[in-house]
């Protein structure tokens, strides 16, 4: 057993200490008595414990074991060799030694254990866990296998892989190692012939105008000859088909085609071959921006708009869509520099459409607005959905209008079949429906399987929070029997009296009884009682659940896109407890605003609106006499979005024949149109998931950047300055179409698409030979061709240190609470028997010559 210190430099202050100790004791020492003395020397080593405790000793133990783990990479570059690793490792395990403790774990992006750290030798599961292979995190394995096991043994590690890291840096994960305990083998693998192609390069103009050729590049890798075809689309839309031959190594293709469509086009590359390794490596996407007339998409509801038949098509192109052709990726709606809703219900567009359309308006400066009508605003089920958030108007309508007294029972699915995503929008419209209902409002929520769970009970809403977190902690499970929860709701609702008693019924399956439900309805639509169904999926009974609907006098939903489901019971429910329509002839009140010129002739009469309020910084152009807004603008990020609550059609009443109607729409259309200054910058990428942005006139003193995926998700991102006018951003985003949103403190802007390629896993490449052999040589281990050195003695120490700090500390304490008792109470020395006499012979003596003094005189 050794000492050792951590901390030796604190063992100077024994210098001081011995000084002034020494000092005292040859003054005074020889003075002392035998007590003082004992206490000189108590103080003495009370001090020197405590100078030894700062040094941070530790009793060191050497051992004679020591631990080699292995480490297995199953990243999708090594896909294959699974079971060549996993036979290397065994036949070199079956060498180990009785001192050698063994580990065998894997890794790609994540870190698994295959075989924990143990001495008993033990056969390797052949059944391994698939975890993410598009990424190798070296670093972190390496790290995390270093520190597993016995930390006090010296360790070896010995990797297996063919070094290409894609997160991460192992050389810089070395530096958290204990380099005098670890040692690095690593054994470079390489994939024989994988029959693999790979698109690596895709390059079209960023920027063409209408009719031009566009030069088309494509890079294409393989380790084979092989035949196949190269496949083009724009925006999603195939378009064109080459056959190719390749040849082993680098093929370089180009093409031109013409630039047939305005607006941002998503050109995509893709490699299609008899037999391919990799799949993900087969297509690019890259973006140009193709300059022309304004674009304006005009999305129509249950009946055709009549907009685009008064917008002047000469200089603007209109294209009109239905509700369901409306897409669902952000590439496909930049193609437009704005967007109308004419009378379109929220329930026929789904969510992820919505969350688009929020991040083109705010962050790349589209136009967005709504036109009104009986499916639109706060009656379309737009009620806290990402479109009421970007329009200038919020759907309640607040304190202006007489609202019915309203009794609202939802009847909800809570069966097995409903688990994941349709139960948890369920949930979600369902408390949504809550949160748009008054304190007076009555309302219940029953749950249902093969028998009715009272979630809410039916009363009047006293706390929306508490019922709504009861909602939400509703689970699945059961089978479904819908006959008797929509006869408890029945029954709740008959005898109360109120104005509107509406009932919601949510499925996915079929009841698994028949009863008599005409009977049952009818005898509730006596009291005033209507019934509304929502059929989720194909296993639903459809027939059933629209004869319900149509025998209550309420609506039938049949909705394939879960994610419409809350719209559609915020709709039901507003139509409930609302009169949004206000249908009355009026002349509406004009305010200063960009239309001011249309009206100098007078201002024509309008038939009916829905009713909104008017957000606090929006800009109101027409007002109706009930001071409810009509027209009313305001900017949302970088766009401009616009409501008009009354319609295109028969709603407009005097509108329609006015002399400026046209001139009313093609201005409105020019109001929505882009109005921020755009400057180019430049996005270049520098490393997979880095990029510089630069703005080439070094007059940005500030950049902002928002980085948005297909869907609209925002992706998350970290930015950092690196020059005047120029950042440096770092994301990670899935491969595919990430679009960057710029801006300045000046207000200029500019929106660009790049490609996140593939990971470099599916990349064709060899093994990275210099990092290997310099984790190798920094750690003192060996780049090997076989495993069989692996279990070879480590030439480094194992051994236990146990920290004695605490002990001293404890000692030195212990004298320091002596000495202060020595102090106090002394220490009482027994008294010899010798002392004893003598001290009393003397006392004797002392009387005796007492007594004779007095005697002489």
């Amino acid at each position: 057993m050794e000492l050792r210190l951590d901390n030796p430099l604190w063992l100077w202050l024994l210098v001081p200490v011995i000084a002034y100790f020494g000092l005292l004791g040859y003054r005074n020492f020889k003075r002392y008595a035998k007590l003082y003395r004992f206490i000189y020397a108590v103080r003495f080593l009370t001090a020197a414990l405590l100078v030894f405790a700062l040094a941070e000793p530790a009793a060191y133990r050497p051992a004679q074991e020591e631990q080699i783990i292995f480490l297995m990479d199953r990243s999708a570059s090594m896909e294959g060799l699974e079971g060549e690793m996993a036979d290397a490792i065994e036949t070199a395990i079956s060498n180990k030694k009785d001192s050698q403790n063994i580990g065998v774990y894997t890794f790609a992006e994540d870190f698994q254990t295959l075989l924990p750290v143990s001495k008993e030798p033990r056969p390797l599961p052949r059944e391994q866990a698939k975890g993410d292979g598009r990424h190798t995190n070296l670093a972190r394995a390496i790290e995390l296998a270093a520190n597993s096991g016995n930390t006090d043994l010296a360790t070896r590690v010995v990797v297996l892989t063919d070094g290409n890291e894609t997160q991460a840096s192992a050389l810089e994960s070395l530096n958290r190692l204990d380099r005098d305990r670890v040692q690095i083998d690593v054994l470079p693998l390489q994939q024989a012939d994988k029959n693999d192609a790979a698109i690596i390069g895709f390059e079209t103009p960023a920027d063409a105008f209408l009719g031009e050729a566009q030069a088309f590049s494509v890079s294409i890798d393989s380790d084979k000859e092989t035949t196949g075809q190269l496949v083009f689309s724009r925006n999603d839309q195939e378009f064109g088909r080459q056959k190719i031959s390749l040849v082993e190594g680098e093929n370089l293709f180009s093409y031109t085609y013409p630039a047939l469509e305005e607006g941002m086009a998503k050109y995509e590359a893709r490699l299609e071959l008899e037999s391919d390794a990799f799949l993900e490596n087969n297509a690019l996407i890259s973006i140009t921006e193709v300059e022309g007339n304004p674009e304006v998409l005009v999305v129509s509801g249950s009946e055709a708009s009549p907009i685009p038949g008064v917008l002047d098509t000469e200089n603007i192109r209109v294209t009109s869509i239905t509700a369901n052709q409306l897409p669902a990726n952000l590439s496909s709606i930049l193609q437009h520099d704005s967007v109308i809703f004419d009378n379109v219900s929220g329930t026929s567009v789904g969510s992820q459409q919505m969350a688009v359309i929020e991040q083109a308006v705010q962050q790349f400066g589209m136009g967005f607005m709504m036109v009104g009508g009986d499916q639109s605003f706060g009656l379309g089920g737009y009620f806290k959905s990402p479109i009421e958030r970007i329009l200038p108007v919020e759907m309640e309508v607040k304190g202006k209008h007489e609202l019915p007294s309203l009794g609202l029972v939802i009847v909800m699915d809570r069966s097995g079949s409903m688990a994941g995503t349709k139960m948890e929008l369920a949930k979600e419209a369902a408390a949504r429906s809550v949160e748009l209902l008054r304190e007076d409002d009555t309302v219940g929520v029953i749950a249902f399987d093969d028998q009715p769970w009272q979630i809410v009970p039916t009363e009047k809403l006293a706390d929306p929070k508490e019922a709504a977190d009861k909602i939400l902690s509703v689970s699945p499970g059961g089978g479904t029997e819908i006959y008797r929860s929509l006869e408890e709701a029945y029954s709740q609702l008959e005898d109360l009296e109120l104005q509107r008693k509406h009932i919601i019924l949510l499925t996915d399956g079929q009841s698994s009884t028949s009863n008599d439900y005409d009977s049952l309805i009818e005898d509730g639509k006596d009291k005033n009682v209507t019934l509304s169904t929502v059929s989720i999926g194909s296993d639903a009974d459809k027939n059933l659940l629209e004869s319900l609907a149509t025998t209550g006098s309420g609506r039938y939903y049949d909705v394939t896109d879960a994610t419409t489901i809350p719209a559609i019971l915020s709709r039901e429910t507003i139509m409930m407890s609302r009169t949004y329509i206000v249908d009355k002839p009026f002349q509406p009140v004009v305010y200063n605003s960009r239309w001011n010129d249309l009206f100098t002739a007078g201002v024509p009469q309008m038939n009916a609106y829905i009713a909104t309020t008017a957000k606090s910084t929006a800009s109101v152009a027409l007002e109706s006499e009930e001071e409810d807004p009509v027209l009313a603008t305001w900017n949302y990020g970088l766009g401009k979005t616009i409501a008009y609550t009354s319609g295109s059609g028969g709603w407009s009443g005097d509108f329609q024949s006015w002399q400026n109607w046209p001139a009313f729409w093609n201005r409105t259309v020019s109001e929505l149109l882009p109005s921020f200054a755009e400057i180019p910058f430049s996005v270049t990428a520098k490393q997979q998931g880095v990029y510089a942005i630069e703005d080439p006139s070094r007059k940005s003193a500030i950049i902002n950047v928002t980085a948005v995926d297909e869907k609209g998700n925002e992706v998350p991102l970290k930015s950092e300055p690196v020059a005047p006018g120029e950042i440096e951003v770092t994301m990670d985003a899935e491969p595919g179409l990430v679009f960057f949103s710029v801006s300045n403190e000046n207000g200029a802007s500019y929106r660009t698409g790049l490609t996140v390629p593939y990971g470099a896993e599916y990349k064709i490449s060899n093994p990275n030979l210099p990092l290997l052999t310099t984790l190798a040589e920094r750690s003192g281990g060996q780049v090997l061709g076989s495993l069989d050195e692996a279990m070879r003695d480590i030439p480094y120490e194992s051994g236990s240190q146990k920290p004695i700090q605490q002990f001293l500390l404890l000692l030195a304490m212990l004298l320091f609470f002596a000495d202060i008792t020595i102090r106090r109470f002394g220490l009482r020395m027994p008294i010899r028997k010798k002392e004893k006499i003598a001290e009393a012979e003397q006392t004797d003596q002392t009387i005796g010559q007492l007594i004779k003094a007095k005697k002489r005189s």
